[in-house]
C-alpha cells in the first residue's frame, strides 16, 4: 500500500472483484498514513495499539478492536503509536446488484446523501463483528472467500441502515466543502512539486491566498504549518525511495527536494528520529 500521491488513482483489487487488501505494521514502507483521498471507499480495522486518524476536518482516536469507515473522495490521513491496522480499499459499486431495494440504500452511501460514523470504537461489538469477519475473509484468499466479504458488507451495511446509525447529509455545505477543495489544491501542488524548491508565496498562490492567510488556513485544516508538512511529505517519499530502490542516500535528498545533504539528514532525524544510514539497517 502506498500513500504517497495526496490523490490515490489506480485500479484496486480485479475488474470483476474491486477490493483492495493491506496489512500494515511498523516495517511497512508507508506505515504513516499521509494526507491522501481515493474516489473508493475504505474499511479500517485495528489489530494493536491506536490510530490518531484525522477525517476532513475530525479527528479519532482509534484503538485495537476498533474500526472505521472513509467515504469516498473524503481527505484523511492517520498517526499510528505502536500500532499494527488494516486497509480494505474497495469500489462500492460492487454491491449494486439488480436488487432494486438494495440499490436504493447504497446508492445513498455512494452519492454522500447520508453521513455514516467514521468510528466504531471496541464498544461497537455487533459492527465490528461484521467489519472483523470481512478482513479475515480478504486476509485468508479461501476459496469463496469473496462470497463472504459481499455477504458481510451486506450485513455491514444492512446493520447501519436498520439501527439508524447515520444521519442526512444536509444539503448545503458550502464553505466545509470549498475549504477541503482548498486543501487538496495545496496538497496537489505540492506532491507535483515537492521534488523541486518551493516557496510558502507558491504555495499560497496555488490556491488564491495570500501567504499569511494560506498559513493559518492550512495549520486550521491539518494542525502544521506548509512548511513543515512539505518536509514532513518529502521525508516521506526519502523514506519510500531508500526502502524500496537502490538509490543512495545522497541521490534520495536531492530527489526528494533537498538540495543540502547535512540538512536532509537533520530534516529526517527530526521526523523520523533517526538518520537515513540508520534506518536502512
Amino acid at each position: 500500500m502506498q500513500y504517497i500521491n495526496y490523490r490515490e488513482s489506480r485500479q484496486r483489487g480485479t475488474a470483476d472483484f474491486p477490493i483492495e487488501y493491506h496489512h500494515v505494521s511498523p516495517t511497512h514502507p508507508q506505515y504513516i498514513m499521509a494526507l491522501h483521498w481515493h474516489v473508493e471507499f475504505e474499511l479500517i480495522r485495528i489489530l494493536s495499539g491506536s490510530l490518531k486518524l484525522t477525517v476532513d476536518e475530525e479527528e479519532y482516536t482509534a484503538k485495537a478492536g476498533s474500526s472505521c469507515f472513509i467515504p469516498a473522495g473524503t481527505i484523511h490521513a492517520g498517526e499510528p503509536d505502536n500500532c499494527v491496522y488494516e486497509c480494505l480499499v474497495f469500489d462500492m459499486n460492487v454491491l449494486m446488484n439488480k436488487n432494486d431495494d438494495c440499490c436504493r440504500l447504497i446508492r445513498r452511501v455512494i452519492d454522500h446523501q447520508v453521513e455514516l460514523p467514521h468510528h466504531f470504537p471496541d464498544s461497537r461489538a455487533g459492527i465490528n463483528r461484521i467489519v472483523w469477519s470481512i478482513f479475515d475473509a480478504s486476509a485468508s484468499k479461501n476459496e469463496g472467500y469473496q462470497l463472504v466479504v459481499l455477504g458481510a458488507m451486506y450485513q455491514l451495511f444492512g446493520t447501519i441502515f436498520a439501527t439508524h446509525d447515520y444521519k442526512p447529509v444536509p444539503e448545503k455545505q458550502t464553505r466545509t466543502h470549498r475549504r477541503i477543495l482548498q486543501l487538496k489544491q495545496a496538497l496537489e501542488f505540492m506532491e507535483s512539486s515537492y521534488n523541486q524548491p518551493i516557496t510558502l508565496e507558491e504555495m499560497a498562490e496555488s490556491v488564491g491566498m495570500s501567504p499569511k492567510y494560506f498559513c493559518r488556513f492550512f495549520h486550521e485544516m491539518t494542525h502544521r504549518t506548509p512548511v513543515d508538512y512539505l518536509n514532513y511529505y518529502r521525508i516521506e517519499r526519502a523514506c519510500y525511495q531508500l526502502m524500496t530502490t537502490n538509490l543512495s542516500i545522497t541521490d534520495v535528498a536531492y530527489g526528494s527536494g533537498f538540495n543540502d545533504l547535512s540538512y536532509f539528514i537533520k530534516t529526517f532525524k527530526k521526523y523520523k528520529g533517526t538518520t537515513p544510514k540508520k534506518f536502512l539497517r
